[in-house]
Parts: C-alpha cells; sequence; structure tokens
C-alpha cells in the first residue's frame, strides 16, 4: 500500500493518507465524497488511467485506508492534506476534480494555495458555494437537515448510512439504478470511517462558505450535476457554482441523482476526459464560445 505523511497530530504520531497512483501522463487527482473513500472511484480509476493520464485518488483523513484523526475535518485543514498529495508526488498541471465534498476541498486548496501546480478544476454534485441556509444565503438548505443527519449519525450510524446510500443513487421502489450488492459495498466503505470523522465533516461541508474561495478561480473550470439530485440539490449548489463560475463549462444530467459517478458512468467518463484533454467551452450566456 502507498502513503502519504500530511503532518503530525498533538501525540506526534504521523497523519498518513493512502493513495492509489495509476497510468502516465497528465496528472489527475480524485478527490472523494462523504461518507465514502477513493474507491468510489471504482469506473474512473478502470477507465481514465487507458487514456494518456495518471490518475492519483487517495483517503480523506479519517476514511478508507487513512489515519483516523481525532481532529482535523475543517477545510482549511483538508485542503493542507491535498497540498501533501500534490507536494509529496510532485504533481504539476494538475486536473482536480471533486465529487460532492470533495468540491470543497478544490474550492479551498485554489484560494488557501493560490492554484499552485494545478491547471484545471472539475466540480461534480459538488457542496460549493454554500450548503447552509442563511440570510445572506436565502438558496441554501434548512440547518434542520444538517442537524437531524448529526442526530442519526450519532444515535444509529450504520442505519443511517444504509438509509443515506439509497437516497444517495435515488433508489426507491419504483427506480434500482444501482443494485443492492453496490449498495452493500458502499456500506461497508462508509462503516470503515471514523465516526468523528464522519460526523465532523458532515458539519464542514454544511457550514462552510466557498464563495470566496470560488472568487478567486482563475483556471478552466467544468461543473456537472444532476438535477434529480436530493443529497445536495442542484439548486442550491450546482446553479450557484455555475453562478460564481461564468466562464465554466456548466453541464446538468437530466434526471441523475447525487452518485452519478456510478449511475452515469460512461457519460461522466467521457464528460471529464473531454474537459481534462480537450478544454473547456464556454457558455454560451457569456457570449462566446472559446476552448481554451
Amino acid at each position: 500500500m502507498s502513503y502519504i505523511k500530511a503532518g503530525t497530530d498533538a501525540s506526534g504520531n504521523d497523519i498518513k493518507l493512502f493513495y492509489q497512483d495509476l497510468g502516465t501522463g497528465n496528472p489527475v487527482v480524485l478527490i472523494h465524497g462523504w461518507p465514502l473513500s477513493s474507491s468510489m472511484w471504482d469506473y474512473q480509476l478502470a477507465e481514465l488511467p487507458s487514456h494518456g493520464l495518471r490518475v492519483v485518488a487517495y483517503d480523506r483523513r479519517g476514511f478508507g485506508k487513512s489515519t483516523q484523526t481525532w481532529d482535523g475535518y475543517d477545510y482549511d485543514t483538508l485542503a493542507d492534506d491535498l497540498k501533501a498529495v500534490l507536494d509529496e508526488l510532485n504533481l504539476q498541471n494538475v486536473t482536480l476534480i471533486g465529487f460532492s465534498m470533495g468540491g470543497g476541498e478544490v474550492a479551498r486548496y485554489m484560494s488557501r494555495h493560490g492554484g499552485a501546480r494545478v491547471a484545471k478544476v472539475a466540480f461534480v454534485s459538488a457542496v460549493t458555494p454554500y450548503l447552509l441556509k442563511t440570510d445572506n444565503n436565502p438558496d441554501g438548505v434548512d440547518k434542520d437537515v444538517f442537524d437531524e443527519i448529526a442526530e442519526n449519525i450519532q444515535k444509529d450510524r450504520a442505519a443511517f448510512l444504509q438509509t443515506f446510500g439509497k437516497q444517495f443513487y435515488g433508489v426507491s421502489l419504483l427506480s434500482q439504478p444501482v443494485s443492492q450488492a453496490h449498495l452493500d459495498g458502499d456500506f461497508a466503505r462508509a462503516y470503515v470511517a471514523s465516526h468523528k470523522a464522519t460526523l465532523d465533516c458532515a458539519k464542514a461541508f454544511s457550514e462552510t462558505d466557498f464563495r470566496d474561495d470560488l472568487a478567486q478561480i482563475q483556471v478552466p473550470a467544468l461543473i456537472i450535476h444532476g438535477d434529480s439530485d436530493k443529497t445536495v440539490p442542484i439548486e442550491a449548489s450546482g446553479e450557484r457554482t455555475a453562478d460564481a463560475l461564468p466562464n465554466a463549462q456548466y453541464i446538468v444530467y437530466d434526471g441523475a441523482p447525487h452518485g452519478l459517478f456510478v449511475t452515469e458512468k460512461d457519460r461522466l467518463n467521457e464528460d471529464l476526459l473531454s474537459f481534462i484533454q480537450n478544454g473547456v467551452i464556454v457558455r454560451e450566456s457569456v457570449g462566446t464560445t472559446t476552448l481554451y
């Protein structure tokens, strides 16, 4: 197994981040969502490296095979962990791809570390720019929703994860976009994370304001979101991120749920490859269709 050191904890113990590093070529770094691990990118890791790309996916601290620290689940620390990955592997001309919570790490890294080493960014079903409904963010999600998530995690984390997994993919009595076997696999991926990391990260992605972070992004950007996302509603996230990045390419997947990296895996792989290899087409609303 391969690990990167991302500092030390309060007791002086090394914090180690597990990572996969596949293929050769221009680097792509995949940042996973909550409450999963880098193995959620199974279909992307099986495809993207075959197109002349070096694809790195790592486990966030507290999740997967990475160190389960007691603290450090704020976005400043998580952006510093991402920097450790890029620095330790000496990656240049990187395309950062953040899914859901991982989109926040992309945004915070770009502002906190000046976008060092990064050529392009992609936000997939991302929590940006600010999920929580406040007086100055009326399109956000009511705090009661996140309070209920925290309460259910503390009451019975296993039961919460199994219920959440179905919502994640839009599973219902009439819709079965993923198999029960896949749901079981996701439960196993999520349940190995620490209880503290699961709880603290939910607080971080629900309460962190990324609006100022997005304003500092100057590289080509891609935004992908499903319009049937019940986990991170497109109205509070994808649409607002697109407003904040008017030159970004914005693609809406009709009928897609949150977990579109599985349900729309072939289309997502094609769109990501097109963005990585060919650039981004500025939306017509900007008044141009320039490829850059």
